[in-house]
């Protein structure tokens, strides 16, 4: 079968993408996300962070806000326009959060989550996972991957090491990544896990774009079957 144009994964799922590429085997792969969890557990409760996602605003908006903000607070997850996640320190997000409603964002929902993930507060994980990713063999990607903290692909060793790391506290940018691969003539993609959240996420930010979800044995056969009959990309 003709192997994809690239892959990519949303925070964790970057590590699933990575091994689909052959650049990482499942067992690291494994052994590297349980790590990765533990140092951003205990990053999130020294820390005292928080996250809230900011719904109907665009980007330069929720950016301005947080600037206004003061404090540590980011944009940590750019997901789809006008569906972004901000992380910081809880009192800097609750202003951002004010910020932007007044802004006119149509929601603003805090989140359930036990630190302020993809923000600054979790440099220390990000140290301890970077020493972890040294000691990992990694492989060239057979398929390029979309890195979640530049948009852009990885292949060497060397970068995807580097993705991995940056990613802890940098931003994901998913609504960048899908935009990227579908300007290189991606016109299908494949969600491969449980649920369409995915899916949505790529309608929102490319609208003519054909979705295929794979969540079961019985959906990645069925999902192959259509590719096999559509081809392209």
């Amino acid at each position: 079968p003709t192997p994809p144009h690239s892959l990519a994964g949303l925070s964790l799922g970057e590590y699933t993408a990575l091994v689909c590429a052959g650049a990482l085997s499942a067992r690291d792969a494994v052994r590297l996300v349980r790590r990765r969890g533990l140092f951003m557990e205990e990053a999130g409760a020294a820390g005292g962070g928080t996250m809230a996602s900011v719904i109907g605003l665009d980007r330069e908006a929720v950016d301005a806000a947080c600037r206004e903000a003061g404090g540590v607070v980011v944009g940590a997850n750019y997901n789809a326009p006008g569906q972004i996640v901000i992380s910081g320190e809880p009192e800097a997000v609750a202003r951002a959060a004010a910020l932007a409603k007044q802004r006119g964002a149509r929601m603003v929902r805090p989140l359930n989550v036990s630190g302020a993930f993809h923000s600054p507060l979790m440099q220390p994980a990000a140290e301890r996972l970077s020493a972890e990713l040294a000691k990992t063999p990694f492989r060239d990607a057979r398929i390029p991957v979309v890195a979640n903290v530049t948009g852009g692909y990885v292949r060497t060793a060397d970068e995807i090491r580097a993705a991995l790391a940056a990613q802890v506290t940098g931003s994901v940018l998913w609504e960048d990544s899908v935009r990227r691969m579908a300007a290189d003539g991606v016109t299908t993609f494949v969600e491969v896990g449980p649920g369409q959240v995915l899916s949505g996420l790529v309608r929102r930010t490319v609208p003519e774009a054909r979705m295929l979800q794979a969540g079961d044995a019985t959906g990645v056969a069925a999902a192959r079957e259509h590719l096999s009959v559509i081809g392209g990309q």
